[in-house]
């Protein structure tokens, strides 16, 4: 039997639906995107009129590879990192296990799990074994902020490539610390690695639906071949070629003020931090159940999570009114 479909962030409508209110008129903080989003650059009409052309897609891996570092491949671009997690089944080892360190992102165990292959959702880095053929670790982690060194990372790597294995590397929150991503020693030379990348999360604009993979051209290819021709489309190759050659230190400034911000407002209403990354915050609370239906009354989602009943995930507000609205809420919630 199939896993049914995870609840994700987002779903104002369904919010609204339950609680009133215009979805338009929602504070939607329950995803982990930069709620400003970076104006989209020009795009000439070609990009419209034409299926997107291999010069685009070159222009874009060129882009990406100075983007995320990445001196040993072109990443691939693919239309949103969903779509090559729905095609992990294709690239594990036969007949082993995956490893997916865990709590973090459902798809991943989902998909595989759906695959029929046997899953584990290990807790550290140490339960790794010769049986997992796929590791897969989120880092950053969602939702709890969890963070490897490289170093550390390289170590994991070595075991798994030893046994024949994939070790994949999701840094869809990595740009606000692209010093310490490991993206950049993807390549031939180190078959076994893979590193996902999101688009959409740091420039605010997920609807693109655009992400990246670093690996072995191999690999890449195998997905490639998965993905099918013309997968990411024309202007959104052209907005990555331009946003991802532009200075984005503006862009991850503003997000370290709205983390400074929602932080703030968190920690004064008495807020107890369970991690969280440059985008979001992730929050302890004896009745988070009863808080997230509270701010739904106000027309403010946050993210809850089924799977631990504490925990409750705000992403970043937009501006200081929406910082306002939000710690008058929970003023209200605790009085």
């Amino acid at each position: 039997m199939s896993a049914p479909p995870i609840v994700h962030g987002g779903g104002i409508a369904a919010a609204a639906a339950r609680f009133g209110g215009r979805p338009e008129d929602w504070l939607d903080l329950s995803t982990g995107i930069n709620p400003n989003p970076v104006a989209v650059p020009e795009i000439d009409a070609a990009a419209w009129h034409r299926l997107p052309d291999r010069h685009r897609q070159d222009a874009a891996r060129a882009a990406a590879a100075r983007y995320y570092r990445t001196p040993h491949v072109l990443p691939l671009p693919v239309p949103g990192t969903q779509s090559v997690i729905q095609l992990l089944p294709r690239l594990a080892p036969a007949g082993r296990r995956a490893a997916v360190l865990s709590p973090t992102y459902g798809e991943y165990a989902r998909v595989l799990g759906n695959a029929g292959i046997a899953v584990d959702r290990v807790d550290g880095l140490d339960a790794v074994t010769d049986a997992h053929g796929l590791v897969v670790v989120v880092n950053p982690n969602n939702p709890d902020g969890r963070f490897f060194p490289r170093e550390t990372l390289l170590d994991l790597h070595r075991r798994v490539e030893a046994s024949g294995g994939l070790l994949l590397v999701d840094e869809a929150f990595g740009d606000m610390r692209p010093d310490d991503c490991i993206a950049p020693l993807a390549g031939d030379d180190r078959p076994g690695l893979l590193v996902f990348r999101s688009f959409g999360k740091f420039f605010g604009l997920a609807g693109l639906r655009l992400g990246f993979v670093a690996g072995p051209s191999a690999v890449l290819e195998t997905l490639a071949d998965g993905l099918g021709p013309w997968a990411v489309s024309g202007p959104a190759l052209t907005i990555a070629t331009t946003l991802m050659t532009s200075d984005t230190a503006p862009i991850r400034h503003a997000i370290q003020q709205r983390k400074a911000a929602l932080d703030r407002v968190l920690a004064e209403a008495g807020l107890v931090s369970a991690g969280g990354t440059g985008l979001f915050s992730l929050v302890e609370h004896a009745s988070a159940k009863d808080l997230h239906e509270h701010l739904c009354r106000h027309h403010i989602l946050v993210r809850p999570f089924d799977y631990h009943a504490r925990w409750l995930r705000f992403g970043l507000t937009p501006d200081e009114a929406s910082d306002t609205r939000l710690a008058a809420a929970l003023r209200d919630f605790a009085g």
